[in-house]
C-alpha cells in the first residue's frame, strides 16, 4: 500500500524514527527524577494560581521556543538552549542538525496549560513537509534558566510511539 492511503503511520515513522530518534538517544537524566527547574521572578505564581505570574507573556515564550527547536533552520547551538538539560544534548542535537529527514519537520503550538508557575502542558501538531503527521500531540514544557524549554520527556515520548524505535537509554 502507498503512504498516501495510510499518510498518519508514514508520517509517525519519518517524524518519529529519522527525527527524533537521534534527539532522544540523548534523552533523560538517567534517574527517573522530576525535570530540573529555576525558578525566576517572572515564574512566581500568583496567589492561589498555578500558572506564572504573567501566563500570556509564559505562553508567547513557549510557542516561540517550541517553534525554534522544531525548525530545521534552528541552529544546534539554539536547540541546545531551548531543550531541557540541552548541554547534555549538545553532540546529539549537532547531529541532528545535518540530518535531511529533519528538515521536513516541525510543530504548531495549539494550546498551553500551565501546572506550575515552572511547569506546563503543550498541545502541538508535528508537521512532515507542512502536513500534520501527529495532530493534537501532547506534551510538557519546563521552565529552566529563565528559559521555557521542551521537555525531554515530549521527545522521549515522540521516540516511544514509533513501531522501530529501539529502547533508548534514559527514556
Amino acid at each position: 500500500m502507498s503512504s498516501r492511503k495510510h499518510p498518519r503511520g508514514a508520517a509517525l515513522a519519518a517524524a518519529a524514527v529519522l527525527v527524533l530518534v537521534p534527539v532522544a538517544a540523548g534523552c533523560g537524566n538517567g534517574d527517573g527524577g522530576e525535570p530540573q527547574t529555576s525558578p525566576s521572578p517572572a515564574a512566581t505564581a500568583t496567589q492561589g494560581q498555578n500558572q506564572p505570574s504573567d501566563p500570556a507573556a509564559a505562553r508567547a515564550e513557549v510557542e516561540k521556543n517550541w517553534t525554534a527547536f522544531f525548525a530545521p533552520a534552528t541552529p544546534a547551538e539554539e536547540k541546545v538552549r531551548l531543550l531541557e538539560n540541552g548541554e547534555r544534548m549538545q553532540p546529539v542535537l549537532q547531529a541532528l542538525s545535518g540530518s535531511p529527514q529533519a528538515a521536513q519537520t516541525s510543530v504548531k503550538v495549539e494550546n498551553v496549560t500551565f501546572t506550575s508557575p515552572t511547569q506546563g502542558e503543550v498541545t502541538y501538531d508535528l508537521l512532515v513537509a507542512g502536513s500534520p503527521a501527529l495532530p493534537d500531540s501532547k506534551g510538557t514544557t519546563v521552565l529552566q534558566d529563565d528559559t521555557w524549554k521542551v521537555s525531554v520527556k515530549t521527545l522521549c515520548a515522540l521516540v516511544k510511539l514509533s513501531p522501530d524505535a529501539s529502547p533508548v537509554p534514559g527514556c
